[in-house]
């Protein structure tokens, strides 16, 4: 029966032998900054324009609406000194309903918009991600990194790489 220290002392030395004959490697290690590619990529850009093009008029009519209710309220102002009560309160039912028109559209407008650019995002992040494991499988890293990351040479930064594969370069 073997003597379990001369098996573990085996077993160094066989470990020994491995990593000094080179069949050990140092892993391959890349780092991406997400948030720049996601601003700088085309396909960000894209979306951004599909967004606005989709939204664009209801953020206008919006802002109109703000536009009006402040108009209004100034002209309530004006006329609280020099109107009548039954003028007035037409005014200030007026205003009223403008407000909680106003709330309700806002707040559906963001609602939906978010809506919209969370899916946007999510198709944007998709394209993203494959792009990093096709440099990365493409380029032999055994690791990619991203958020998280409190220092990242620009020797591991493949940020840029995959970026110029987004804009199909």
């Amino acid at each position: 029966m073997r003597n379990p220290f001369s098996i573990f002392l085996g077993l160094v030395l066989v470990n020994f032998a491995l990593a000094s004959s080179g069949a050990a490697q140092a892993p391959k290690i890349g780092y991406v900054d997400v948030v720049k590619l996601v601003e700088r990529a085309p396909q960000g850009e894209k979306a951004r324009k599909k967004l606005e093009q989709e939204f664009g008029p209801r953020d206008k009519e919006v802002i109109k609406n703000r536009k009006k209710l402040r108009a209004l309220e100034k002209e309530l102002e004006n006329l609280a000194s020099s109107a009548g009560d039954v003028i007035r309160r037409k005014k200030e039912r007026e205003l009223v309903s403008l407000r909680r028109n106003l709330k309700r559209a806002s707040q559906e407008f963001r609602e939906d918009y978010n809506l919209r650019r969370n899916e946007e995002l999510g198709a944007l992040q998709k394209i993203v991600y494959k792009a990093i494991v096709d440099i990365a499988k493409s380029e032999g890293f055994d690791l990619v990194l991203h958020e998280g990351a409190v220092y990242a040479s620009d020797r591991i930064d493949i940020t840029d790489k995959v970026l110029q594969k987004l804009r199909g370069k």
